[in-house]
């Protein structure tokens, strides 16, 4: 199986335009049935590349500590990322919003480059509640696809992106436990995080 270098990954990462951070699948406005809404949570995790970038950067993280703290770590981003999205939709603003997810990509980043090989046994408790700050930003931020739709849309959206991001987290956790104790990868996953965050912190500075 051929290798592929990491900087490839991050240059393409660092050369994708700030547009496709925006991560709007239905080319900016909201859905308006249940077909929309189901078919934007299924792009919104994928297309958003600020939020893929966390997806695979905490399914990493996760899999650096043992397999049901890792589990409870991104069950706790999925279940605070449906808080997120109902005070979105509750019309409660949590701040720069777009800046903060980017701050969790960036801090995601940073985490897999600096960590350790032999994690503080502290280290699930702090991996969950950090994954579940993160995930009160990403699921406002997610929110705004269906603000004003009607339960079906918002139900039918938000069951799919829970669905989706749970499969994209858990997908990355195995391979990076079937990689074992791969300090490169795991660092060259940390890089590639760094980069998205800051290139999506610069847009969400300007814009």
């Amino acid at each position: 199986m051929p290798k592929h270098s990491p900087i490839a990954f991050i240059a393409l990462a660092a050369a994708l335009p700030a547009p496709a951070l925006a991560h709007h699948p239905m080319g900016g406005a909201a859905a308006t049935s249940a077909w929309e809404g189901f078919l934007s949570g299924m792009a919104h995790p994928v297309v958003g590349l600020d939020h893929l970038a966390f997806l695979l950067a905490a399914g990493v993280l996760a899999a650096a500590v043992r397999k049901r703290a890792g589990i409870a770590a991104l069950i706790a981003f999925l279940g605070a990322g449906v808080a997120g999205a109902v005070l979105h939709l509750g019309g409660f603003g949590l701040g720069p919003v777009e800046a903060a997810v980017a701050l969790t990509v960036l801090g995601a980043g940073v985490a897999l480059l600096a960590a350790p090989a032999r994690l503080p046994q502290s280290a699930p408790a702090w991996l969950a509640l950090g994954f579940g700050v993160a995930g009160l930003f990403h699921g406002h931020a997610y929110a705004e696809a269906v603000a004003g739709a009607g339960p079906p849309v918002v139900a039918a959206y938000l069951l799919t992106l829970l669905a989706v991001q749970a499969g994209i987290g858990l997908l990355a956790m195995r391979v990076a436990q079937r990689m074992g104790e791969a300090r490169p990868q795991r660092r060259w996953a940390g890089a590639a995080a760094t980069v998205v965050g800051a290139v999506a912190l610069g847009a969400a500075v300007l814009a």
